[in-house]
């Protein structure tokens, strides 16, 4: 375990980055039969790969939340300091 405190946007990265991996998973599961000669999995497989970009998308929310909360800190800090 981490002593370090979370900061804003971790969250969202993180659970971002476990819906990107259900999507992967869920892709990876939809292909394979292409390859391995199967019938292929029924559409509602097919819109569960589409968490692949909602969990992009997740991600990249934390990561701007994350910059958002950096710059105004720096600008707290540069205005602190400038008195």
């Amino acid at each position: 375990m981490s002593s370090e405190t979370p900061r804003a946007g971790d969250l969202l990265v993180r659970t971002g980055a476990v819906v990107f991996l259900v999507g992967a998973v869920a892709t990876l599961a939809t292909v394979a039969p292409l390859f391995l000669g199967a019938d292929p999995l029924p559409s509602a497989a097919y819109f569960v790969c589409m968490l692949m970009g909602v969990g992009f998308l997740i991600a990249a929310a934390g990561v701007l939340r994350s910059i958002a909360a950096q710059r105004r800190q720096a600008r707290a800090d540069s205005a602190a300091s400038a008195l």
